[in-house]
């Protein structure tokens, strides 16, 4: 692709962005930028859900992956699918009858001020890393794909990018982000179908030949029964029903905008909605990652292996892109990532200034021109903090995905275990020792990981977040106060 087409596509796209942003904003009020007006229609907020959940990170990580992995993350896709039936039918009809803006302030009603910015602290440490990470892998992409031939620095991709989202976002925020995701969400669906054509094409295959080739080859394994596996089923099933829980339900972005929707009803069918279009697109991904490696296969490239794995599993996708796929698959991968990075960071990063400015700014008691100010400030913090992570985390190998969901483990494991002791008992907790509690199981659960693997050969692989919060938990009624312990 030539500099002049690269720039045209972006400056195409980034219009388009404006121009949603324009419409979206002309009717503003003070909250427009953290709740939407309440006024998003249901199916709306769950089809652009879909670029939230997607990224950059599973259009390359989920496809590269099955060549070490097969498609055993299909089993944590079927456990994802209970998680939204939780997020619906139990998290979501408490954050309306609260009204609730920080899902976080449900801890401050529930237990207290400590445990609520604990909750909100460990989201904001978890949220900046894997948003991050996720721009981080997008970044590399048009890096290695396209802007290194243009001889510009990565830090200055990474500049650029974050400047762009601000632009669209800055004024309306939420509300913006509600219609520019489903633009997004769009876009990345038509580049998987054109992916997958493209490769049908390629490959000489029918509709029909196509999935029975998938079905038949080596790697399209669904479940691992293999109980020292990472990929075991139940390890596999049960991470996917709680990282759902902590990583949508439970975590700011996601739900954010699912609370732009103005009753409970179509809330609830936004979540339920969203859980099969995502089921759907990674079902999709699996599938994709199935061809590409047929596709290297037939044509006889050599893949970098070490130790049995295949090394640097998330370049796979954008290196056939670009030397296999031709100037329309390119253009439509090109797109794809932009989409999938838009999409997956502007709601991070305005649920992250949610977050901190109602957690710990106390912005909604502020006057209007108050608010508008912290509302900038923050934003600004938010925006060099991911640029820091990212320039940190550059020199990282592996599939990032993985990187994101362990890291998850030992940050929302705590937040788990504070929603479900709310949720499930009356306890009070001694709130000074909360965040002593909760630093305390991540630190064990990692220590067990470890002697695990050491002495047992056993890997808790994605159950990292189930041990962490009934650790979490069991920390919690050690700490609650003795007038309920007598009760």
């Amino acid at each position: 692709m030539s500099a002049s087409l690269i720039f045209f596509i972006i400056l195409a796209y980034f219009a388009l962005l404006m121009v949603i942003s324009r419409l979206t904003s002309r009717h503003n009020k003070a909250n427009s930028f953290f709740d939407g007006d309440k006024s998003s229609p249901w199916f709306l907020v769950a089809f652009g859900m879909i670029g939230s959940g997607i990224s950059a990170v599973s259009l390359v990580s989920i496809p590269g992956n099955v060549g070490n992995n097969n498609l055993f993350y299909f089993q944590f896709i079927l456990g994802t699918i209970v998680g939204y039936l939780f997020i619906a039918f139990m998290l979501t009809p408490i954050y309306y009858k609260l009204k609730l803006v920080s899902i976080y302030t449900y801890l401050n009603i529930r237990f207290g001020n400590v445990t609520y910015k604990t909750g909100s602290l460990f989201f904001l440490v978890s949220q900046s890393f894997g948003a991050a990470l996720r721009l981080l892998l997008s970044i590399k992409i048009l890096q290695y794909a396209f802007f290194d031939s243009l001889h510009i620095p990565y830090f200055l991709t990474i500049i650029i990018v974050l400047i762009l989202i601000w632009l669209y976002t800055n004024k309306s925020g939420i509300k913006t982000i509600v219609w520019t995701d489903a633009l997004q969400s769009l876009f990345l669906i038509t580049v998987m179908i054109v992916s997958i054509i493209t490769i049908k094409n390629s490959l000489g295959l029918s509709v029909g030949g196509m999935v029975s080739t998938i079905v038949h080859h080596p790697y399209a394994k669904l479940f691992e029964w293999d109980v020292h596996s990472g990929s075991n089923f139940f390890k596999q099933f049960i991470s996917g029903l709680l990282i759902t829980v902590a990583l949508v339900g439970l975590d700011q972005s996601m739900m954010q905008k699912t609370l732009t929707i103005n009753n409970v009803k179509g809330a609830k069918r936004n979540v339920l909605a969203f859980s099969f279009f995502i089921a759907g697109a990674q079902t999709l991904f699996l599938g994709l990652g199935v061809l590409l490696y047929i596709f290297v296969e037939r044509h006889g490239i050599k893949l970098v292996r070490a130790d049995g794995q295949i090394v640097n599993t998330d370049g796979l996708y954008p290196f056939l892109t670009l030397h296999y796929f031709g100037q329309v698959g390119a253009i439509a991968f090109f797109i794809g990532v932009i989409a999938s990075t838009f999409a997956s960071i502007d709601a991070c990063i305005a649920a992250l200034t949610t977050a901190f400015s109602y957690d710990f700014m106390d912005i909604e008691n502020q006057p209007v021109e108050q608010r508008k100010k912290i509302k900038n400030r923050v934003l600004l913090g938010v925006n060099v903090v991911m640029f820091l992570i990212v320039m940190a985390f550059w020199s990282s190998q592996g599939a990032i995905i993985n990187t994101i969901f362990k890291i998850a483990g030992y940050t929302y494991g705590p937040i788990l275990g504070l929603y479900l002791t709310g949720l499930f008992s009356k306890i009070q907790l001694n709130e000074k020792f909360v965040p002593l509690a909760c630093v305390g199981a991540a630190l064990v659960t990692w220590g067990l990981n470890v002697f695990f693997i050491s002495e047992f050969q056993f890997d808790f692989g994605f159950m990292n977040i189930l041990v962490n919060a009934v650790l979490t938990i069991l920390f919690l009624v050690l700490i609650k106060k003795k007038s309920y312990a007598a009760a």
